[in-house]
């Protein structure tokens, strides 16, 4: 892990390698937006995709190898891709959400921590799914202010010491089944006060690597700001850790 990375827990590299797989996924990720029944959430501005690209195991997709050398990675076993499209005047209300959350998500970005799911009337928090890494490959064309993806720099360290410190005392076989809420959301408060919210638009041709413990989201669709059809497009891949524990004690 380079220095860069370890302080930010971010970090953009551009190849002809990644162009190449873009361009040869976009065709297959148009087709496979408009043929899924998912609904599109946010008022219709929003299409989760998730495990909705057809790329096999490798990630390799029509054709074109996945980039793995060129993004800094190490080959695993990928999932289906996520296509995350985002259309103009997202977020919209949406009948699922509530007011809060949708005020969340205009004021914060929905800014959260991916493989955290939440349960039960009271939506406490415990760690589901320990992804690896996270990296997003922008698909096609669409302006620097239709809702790029945000970031807050340096939130990953914050994360790990307070999700630590929140199961010391937990056997770690158990840390998958503990309740995190708090610590998570106080966390999460001491990162806005703290680190530098920065955007990250996608641009074809470039992948943006996270550290997986990295505070995220999506920024508003400013007005006047374009995209190709069917929108802003950017595959998105995760893929498992073996455990919790190698989630939340690895570097």
């Amino acid at each position: 892990m380079s220095n860069d990375f370890a302080r930010s827990g971010w970090r953009r590299v551009a190849a002809p390698a990644i162009l190449a797989w873009a361009r040869a996924a976009r065709g297959t990720a148009e087709q496979a937006v408009q043929a899924s029944t998912e609904a599109w959430r946010c008022g219709g501005t929003w299409f989760v995709g998730l495990d909705a690209l057809p790329n096999d195991p490798s990630g390799a997709v029509g054709g074109a190898a996945f980039p793995w050398a060129e993004a800094g990675l190490d080959p695993v076993a990928l999932h289906p891709a996520q296509l995350s499209v985002v259309r103009a005047g997202y977020p919209q209300p949406s009948p699922a959400e509530t007011e809060a959350a949708f005020r969340y998500r205009l004021t914060r970005d929905a800014a959260h921590l991916d493989g955290l799911i939440a349960e039960g009337a009271g939506k406490r928090r415990r760690i589901a799914e320990p992804h690896r890494w996270i990296l997003g490959m922008a698909l096609n064309a669409a302006d620097d202010t239709a809702a790029p993806l945000t970031l807050w720099e340096g939130s990953h360290l914050i994360m790990q010491a307070r999700l630590r410190a929140a199961l010391a005392d937990v056997p770690p076989q158990d840390w998958g089944q503990a309740d995190i809420t708090d610590a998570y959301q106080s966390a999460r408060k001491e990162v806005f006060a703290t680190c530098r919210r920065i955007t990250l638009p996608g641009r074809v041709g470039e992948a943006v690597v996270l550290h997986r413990l990295c505070l995220h989201g999506v920024a508003p669709w400013q007005d006047g700001a374009t995209a190709d059809p069917p929108g802003r497009m950017v595959a998105y891949f995760r893929p498992l850790m073996d455990s919790v524990t190698d989630w939340l004690d690895h570097a």
